[in-house]
């Protein structure tokens, strides 16, 4: 099975993997909307090189309560390369869960070993992973064992306290090859609170270089390890300017898309469109995951996921923030295009 990191056009602009945000309705906007609107910025494709899923735990997918855990893996056939995010503690798991994601048609399989939440980290798992950098290779080859060739990557952190700590962390992940190495250019201690190190990202593409580098193999094919970027990007054009400022391979985009399916583009919208494709988006996410009759509500996922979306979709013009303050009284569909159409004056 050939390793699509491999074919991508550089630099790779790939959208972050966030947990109750890329839903297969958010990603839904960014595969269909993207190009749509892609006269935008010069050689923009208008989506993402690359989609994730939301992270699922692989403990979970083994467990009796496996079925409410895989409307975070449904994709549309629109979203390839599509690689599924998946994070825990245990080798076996994860060799398992490879191959049932295997079977189900994604182009690759990402480790989440950065995540700071603590539940996560309870278990040893995210960013707690980097304490144990001997288990954290022995995933990445039970999962490689299970992929059935489909290619493996790791989307981490600089470090649990320090940046210093990449020098031992990344050599100890690189050492595996990973298909890619995502760094979110922050420690665990750091959460989002400092701005992103990108100071420190030619330090992983010499890591790269040494580890893992780029080249061709007996078979002629390309190998190695992709290395992205994370953290603080603004707009498509920062993308670009940083993965070439930096000498990376891509960059990953995770805030910086929040309420902007036009990312991808390189172009800003008009009000109108903005507000046209928070409608929509808010009218596919209730589709989406409104009939589950196997919980007692009828939902797989509450209305209140979409809310923090509208943080982003409306800011940045007159009415912004008593938009806002409506739209996150909103129980539904209906009623927030209903209060989107009286702010625009008119349908949408």
């Amino acid at each position: 099975m050939r390793n699509f990191w491999m074919d991508l056009k550089m630099p790779i602009l790939a959208l972050a993997p966030m947990a109750n945000v890329t839903d297969a309705a958010f990603r839904h906007m960014f595969a269909a909307y993207g190009p749509a609107g892609r006269e935008g910025f010069p050689g923009a494709s208008g989506k993402p090189d690359v989609f994730y899923t939301e992270f699922v735990s692989v403990e979970g997918l083994l467990s009796r309560g496996a079925e409410r855990l895989m409307p975070d893996l449904w994709f549309g056939e629109n979203e390839h390369p599509i690689v599924a995010q998946i994070f825990g503690t245990k080798p076996e798991q994860f060799a398992r869960v490879a191959e049932m994601i295997a079977k189900l048609g994604f182009d690759g399989i990402d480790i989440n070993m950065g995540c700071p939440d603590r539940a996560v980290e309870k278990q040893g798992a995210g960013a707690a992973l980097i304490k144990t950098p001997k288990l954290a290779q022995e995933i990445i080859r039970a999962a490689r064992e299970g992929a059935g060739g489909l290619p493996v990557s790791v989307k981490t952190r600089l470090g649990w306290s320090s940046t210093d700590e990449f020098d031992e962390w990344g050599a100890a992940l690189l050492e595996e090859h990973p298909a890619s190495l995502t760094v979110h250019l922050r420690t665990r201690k750091e959460m989002s609170k400092v701005p992103a190190h990108w100071d420190i990202a030619p330090k992983l593409v010499e890591l790269r270089d040494r580890l893992s580098p780029i080249e061709r193999g007996k078979s002629g094919e390309p190998g190695g390890t992709r290395v992205l970027g994370n953290g603080d990007v603004s707009s498509f054009a920062d993308a670009r300017e940083k993965a070439k400022k930096y000498c990376l391979d891509g960059v990953m985009i995770g805030r910086g898309a929040f309420g902007a399916p036009w990312f991808f583009t390189g172009r800003e919208p008009e009000l109108r469109e903005r507000l046209e494709r928070m409608v929509e988006h808010t009218e596919l996410f209730e589709k989406t995951y409104k009939s589950d009759l196997s919980k007692k509500d009828g939902k797989i996922k509450n209305f209140d996921v979409m809310k923090k979306h509208y943080k982003a979709y409306a800011a940045g013009f007159d009415g912004a923030k008593e938009l806002r303050i409506e739209l996150m009284d909103a129980k539904n569909a209906a009623e927030v295009r209903a209060i989107t159409e009286r702010f625009a004056g008119g349908k949408l």
